[in-house]
Parts: C-alpha cells; structure tokens; sequence
C-alpha cells in the first residue's frame, strides 16, 4: 500500500500497518488473497498439489526414487531448507542412477510458474509445450506445490461450463 494509505490507517486506529513494497503484480504472484475482477479468475495456485515428493541436494537416488514411488510420483523437485525449488528430477534419472546423489543428476533451475498464472494461459502452455505436469512457486523461488494437466485441464472444463450457463 501507499504511504499515504498506511499514514491514514494508522489515523483510524489501525497499530500494525505495513506498506508492501514489491507491489500489487508481486502480491498476486505469491498466491496471496486479492480482490476485484481478476480475484475471479480461476488460477493454479488454487489447484497445485502440494503432495509433491521432495529432495534435498545431498540425498541419496535411491531414497528418494522408493519415496517417490510410494507417493505414485514420476517427478520429485530439489528444494533447499527454506523450501526454494533448486531442480527437479524424472523417473528415468531415478531409475538409472540409483548410486548417485541428488545434486549430481538433478536438472537443475527447472521452469516455474507464479500462483496467479490463469487457469487458462496455463492450459494453452501445457498444450503447447507437452506439459503433463508444472511447479509452482513464489517469486522468491519458494515451493507451493505442482500443477497437473489432467487438473488444469479439468478447472478449464469446469470454467467453461459455468460460462455456458
């Protein structure tokens, strides 16, 4: 918010006032709530699963490769910590590399998507690139969970249904 608008908040009453300086495109790209006439559309951050199978750097293939298989996975994302997605690995690097570490078969700085990427622009992206499934992170790289085809495409079936009515 403005400093204009947190001075008159904290006019009113209001003792905790911040302002947001990254702005309102920064806001909406971390999955925060927001309102108005795009607070309508539907997103993937409403829809990404965030059961997805994680790893760390310096975790042994094999470990993660009977995690992710358990957890019926084909995708397991690299993260750090703090939660900040790092790489991603398939199921044929989990296969072919069962002596490895993480870090050495990992392909690292995968592509991630923003919470507030439409429903939509989502499912044209998937199409166009033969996505079957996406990440979905924070600008600051943070993990909110995975998006599949199957879900986007199911939320744009839903979409178009509710606008045909």
């Amino acid at each position: 918010m403005s400093p204009r608008a947190a001075w008159r908040l904290e006019s009113l009453g209001f003792k905790q006032v911040f302002e947001y300086a990254a702005g309102l495109a920064d806001w909406a790209a971390a999955g925060l709530p927001f309102e108005g006439t795009t607070a309508a559309i539907p997103t993937i951050g409403e829809i990404a699963r965030q059961d997805v199978p994680v790893a760390h750097l310096g975790d042994p293939i094999g470990e993660v490769a009977r995690n992710a298989e358990s957890a019926d996975w084909a995708t397991v994302l690299v993260v750090n910590d703090q939660k900040v997605v790092l790489g991603r690995l398939f199921k044929s690097q989990l296969d072919m590399y069962t002596d490895a570490s993480v870090e050495s078969v990992m392909k690292a700085g995968p592509s991630t998507f923003r919470p507030n990427t439409s429903v939509e622009e989502m499912a044209e992206f998937m199409r166009q690139n033969e996505l079957e499934t996406a990440p979905v992170t924070t600008s600051e790289g943070i993990l909110v969970g995975m998006v599949l085809r199957k879900d986007v495409d199911r939320a744009l079936d839903q979409l178009h249904r509710s606008h045909q009515h």
